[in-house]
């Protein structure tokens, strides 16, 4: 790796596995001092463990974010002064954690709508707003957010988990013209059908990518290369936008076999 975010410091929602674990192993690649975030002890160890092992820097924070300010916030303290210890800050923020219930709308109960709400929109509403006013008042910081193909092409199923990834694609663009003139770079990553790598290719989600440009599955470390560069320099003149890594899902027709 280059180093290309050598002396930042990430703090990475839902990295203790898939997409999450994948980001902050890279920027840990990158030269980041990394804050690996999740709810599990054990796999936020193992997470920390394998990027010590290659010769990066990370520690784990475990965090339950259910939605209240008072969570998110918390968190974001932490993790401030994990960073201060170390003499840094939060430079970067990957809004990453969420849920996906698989109930149709009518089979889907209040509770379940208010906890992927609270989960998917509310923690990183205000983790965010915890983090965002610190970044732009020590000069600047990227915050990456995580979308969805299926916001904006729409599926038979998970009505209410593409609503939540519709609204944060909206906030991202709302927290770019928000914090962007402040130093802040506000982004989003829209992934396609992706899973951890496995032995069996034959797994049912991959029906969903047959025809597109790609033709596969998606690896979580192809997402974690697209949270590289929206966090490093050469992205300094992106802001608001929502970047497609989905094998073409969206932007191309998919021909039936």
């Amino acid at each position: 790796m280059s180093g290309r975010l050598q002396g930042k410091t990430a703090l990475v929602t839902g990295s203790t596995s898939n997409i999450g674990r994948a980001i902050a192993e890279a920027y840990a690649a990158e030269g980041a001092y990394v804050l690996v975030s999740g709810r599990s002890e054990r796999r936020g160890a193992e997470v920390v463990e394998g990027i010590r092992a290659r010769g990066g820097r990370a520690d784990f924070l475990r965090a339950e974010l259910d939605g209240s300010a008072a969570a998110s916030t918390e968190l974001a303290e932490r993790a401030e002064r994990a960073a201060a210890l170390l003499g840094g800050r939060i430079d970067i923020l990957v809004n990453n954690a969420g849920i996906y219930p698989g109930d149709g709308t009518a089979d889907t109960d209040e509770k379940t709508f208010d906890a992927v709400y609270a989960v998917n929109v509310k923690a990183p509403f205000f983790l965010t707003a915890a983090v965002a006013p610190a970044m732009a008042e020590a000069g600047g910081g990227v915050i990456v957010n995580m979308g969805s193909w299926i916001a904006r092409l729409a599926v038979p199923m998970g009505a209410l988990y593409s609503s939540t990834k519709g609204a944060m694609e909206t906030l991202t663009r709302a927290w770019a013209a928000e914090f962007g003139p402040r130093g802040v770079r506000v982004n989003a990553i829209s992934p396609g059908v992706v899973l951890e790598p496995s032995e069996d290719d034959s797994h049912p989600a991959g029906r969903m990518m047959a025809g597109t440009p790609a033709g596969r599955l998606g690896r979580p470390e192809e997402i974690a290369q697209a949270a590289v560069y929206l966090a490093a320099e050469e992205s300094s003149f992106v802001h608001g936008t929502v970047l497609d890594v989905d094998g073409g899902r969206t932007g191309a027709a998919v021909i039936a076999a």
